[in-house]
């Protein structure tokens, strides 16, 4: 599928603490814990200095959000940080996060030692990886692109999962499949793609320049 793909921010959910213990999230709908409560707070002041840097209006962007708890509550929290009317934020189970089946909830150091590698360790074949009863990153890009086919007609503020920020990767940057999966996806930052580039803005550092 070829894809015109929008200037688009996206911004991972916050900690959970599912996270914090290092076990496999996936469609699970974990809530946030204080920590990911205060990074959605900071994420959300980061996408305004970064609007107000570059003279943009959030009424310029369609808002999309998964629908699960933790990403409809980051989204919620992003949101706070503006002043006035906001276009609504959609939700789209097409971001649910990439299903680990039977393996959520278990550790990722308890799987690495032959059920499922884990991130920094995973080779190119991983992309096809489909864990029993759960997807593969392969199956999740063709939502992602029936999703973006169907809704990303114009820029657009998203708030979803790591998972999800990963195939964004490859799809809009060509990002290799080993170095998709490998990557670490932040939880304290905003990912603005444009033009198939990223660039990763961390929060609580000043963005005015």
């Amino acid at each position: 599928m070829s894809l015109n793909w929008p200037e688009l921010y996206f911004i991972r959910h916050g900690e959970t603490n599912w996270n914090a213990e290092g076990r496999y999230q996936g469609s699970k709908d974990i809530p946030l814990n204080d920590i990911g409560r205060g990074q959605a707070d900071l994420n959300g002041r980061l996408l305004r200095q970064l609007f107000e840097r570059d003279g943009r209006s959030p009424a310029e962007f369609a808002w999309h959000v998964s629908p699960l708890g933790r990403t409809m509550e980051t989204m919620q929290r992003v949101r706070a940080a503006f002043e006035g009317q906001l276009p609504e934020a959609v939700p789209d189970k097409r971001l649910v996060e990439v299903s680990f089946g039977v393996y959520e909830g278990r550790l990722h150091t308890e799987l690495s030692s032959g059920e499922m590698a884990i991130a920094g360790e995973r080779d190119a074949d991983f992309w096809f990886f489909r864990p029993p009863s759960g997807e593969s990153y392969e199956d999740v890009s063709q939502r992602i692109q029936d999703f973006a086919a169907d809704k990303l007609t114009a820029p657009a503020v998203i708030v979803a999962h790591g998972g999800i920020l990963r195939i964004l990767r490859r799809l809009i940057e060509d990002f290799p499949a080993d170095r998709a999966v490998n990557w670490f996806p932040p939880q304290d930052s905003v990912v603005h793609f444009i033009d198939g580039k990223s660039v990763v803005y961390p929060a609580g550092h000043s963005w005015d320049d």
